[in-house]
């Protein structure tokens, strides 16, 4: 028998509903290396999640610093964020394996996984990890931040997707790619916390606990809704549409 505190997931496996073997051996995949990314990954590593694939193709920037953990002043400008998160992981625990794959979301094949984790910063790129995901059968946990607010939706093969809560506005900014600096389209960026990137990426991180320990019922069928300014989180119903062509065949 292990003494006390020699098990580094000691507390965690006094949480009966919990699965350490299965999260230990699933296969992740996250979408985004910014902000949120850099959040989603250290609570997966923290938790036990050990294979993680990390596709982001942008560079790291200054604004980056003050919300990425895993980023350092040398490497604006020059160093992936993917690889940055990836080197830099195993410093949380060494038996971690995170995998950089340097691309778009559009040129990845997402059917080697357990279970993804989107941190993207543009409509399109959730458009896409959502009907793949859909497709394949793979549990999606979508997060988003916009200043102190956020949101975390859970799709799962039996429930609405994310193309479910979409509405024209976002059909309209499908194209426009969002991004920290502005860079890649000429956009304002979008003002971001991270206190409330790590509420947001704490609440996916839990999301795939659950479903990896097979407890997918403990997950919320809804978008969940967390407002850093007034300190509350909510739910919203999103029921599933009849026209999403997600759904055509339900």
């Amino acid at each position: 028998m292990l003494r006390a505190g020699a098990d580094r997931f000691n507390r965690m496996r006094m949480i009966e509903f919990l699965d350490l073997d299965a999260i230990h051996e699933c296969r992740c995949l996250v979408v985004g290396a910014g902000a949120l990314g850099n959040e989603v990954v250290k609570d997966l590593v923290l938790s036990g999640f050990r294979y993680i694939t990390l596709v982001d193709h942008d560079v790291i920037s200054r604004s980056n610093l003050s919300r990425c953990l895993f980023f350092r002043e040398k490497d604006v400008g020059s160093v992936k964020k993917a690889r940055a998160i990836a080197s830099r992981a195993r410093s949380i625990d060494p038996d971690a394996r995170v995998r950089p794959n340097i691309s778009r979301i559009q040129f990845v094949d997402m059917s080697d996984h357990d279970i993804i984790l989107g941190c993207v910063d543009n409509i399109d790129a959730r458009i896409h990890i959502n009907s793949h995901a859909r497709f394949l059968s793979i549990p999606y946990i979508d997060g988003a931040t916009y200043g102190l607010r956020g949101k975390v939706q859970t799709v799962l093969s039996d429930g609405p997707c994310l193309q479910c809560a979409m509405n024209r506005t976002h059909v309209k900014q499908m194209e426009r790619h969002f991004s920290c600096s502005g860079d890649d389209v000429f956009v304002t960026p979008i003002p971001s916390d991270i206190t409330t990137t790590a509420v947001i990426a704490g609440m996916m991180v839990r999301e795939a606990m659950k479903i990896v320990s097979g407890r997918s019922d403990l997950c919320s069928r809804d978008m969940c809704y967390y407002d850093g300014e007034k300190g509350t989180t909510e739910l919203l119903d999103v029921p599933v549409d009849p026209t999403c062509p997600n759904h055509g065949g339900d």
